[in-house]
């Protein structure tokens, strides 16, 4: 399994890119502000095909540059149907608080888009993703996982969005964020999941749920 990717724009958003393995389909993870020059280099130096991109919720550092590259590629685009909204309106999600990143600009759903919820399971790109609802940053924020094979054995990655984060959580201080909805979700879908669950976040650096569970402070008492 190929997993990479990098920090997109001036919010550090990581983009991530998904593969069985090189030369063949992929699915690129959250391309966020300018991510379309990292996503295409990407591509190239490991001769991977775009077929689909997900977003693990609606918010435009997560969602810059998904339609231009899903149009691009012909590609669609998979999002929770209660963040839909903010593809075309990102105002929606981020509050006029924010306008002046995005004074201007336009911005529209992709040709292609596909609507996801709880319990789903994707199979791209020869890739198995399961969707799990995970409400309180946004309320369509979802997390995938997928399991990679190892020399001792499969391995659990999830890619958490701005649900977890390394030692924090979510900010729910914009539209359709809810504190008590965020921490219920991450007790229900995510510290259910083993200790060696590896978590790719969508900013900072990575980490595993055995290190959230045992140290993160936002996390004491609902463990």
């Amino acid at each position: 399994m190929l997993i990479t990717g990098f920090p997109a724009g001036m919010f550090a958003t990581n983009c991530y890119i998904v593969a069985p393995h090189e030369g063949g389909p992929a699915v690129i993870v959250d391309p966020g502000q300018e991510a379309i020059p990292g996503v295409k280099e990407i591509l190239a130096e490991r001769d991977l095909t775009p077929e689909a991109v997900l977003l693990t919720h609606g918010h435009l550092d997560h969602t810059w540059t998904a339609q231009p590259l899903a149009d691009e590629y012909g590609i669609p685009v998979y999002i929770h149907p209660d963040d839909r909204v903010m593809l075309a309106d990102p105002l929606a999600g981020i509050g006029p608080g924010l306008a002046q990143f995005i004074q201007g600009m336009e911005f529209t759903e992709p040709k292609e888009l596909v609507e996801i919820g709880d319990g789903d399971k994707l199979e791209l790109a020869g890739i198995t993703l399961t969707v799990d609802h995970t409400p309180g940053h946004t309320r369509g924020s979802v997390v995938f996982g997928i399991e990679v094979a190892s020399d001792n054995g499969p391995i659990d990655v999830v890619f958490s969005g701005d649900t977890l984060f390394q030692m924090s959580i979510g900010r729910t201080d914009l539209p359709g964020g809810n504190h008590q909805q965020l921490l219920d979700s991450i007790a229900a879908k995510l510290l259910t999941r083993d200790d060696s669950t590896v978590v790719l976040p969508g900013h900072g650096n990575a980490t595993s749920i055995g290190d959230e569970r045992r140290a993160n402070p936002f996390l004491e008492g609902i463990q």
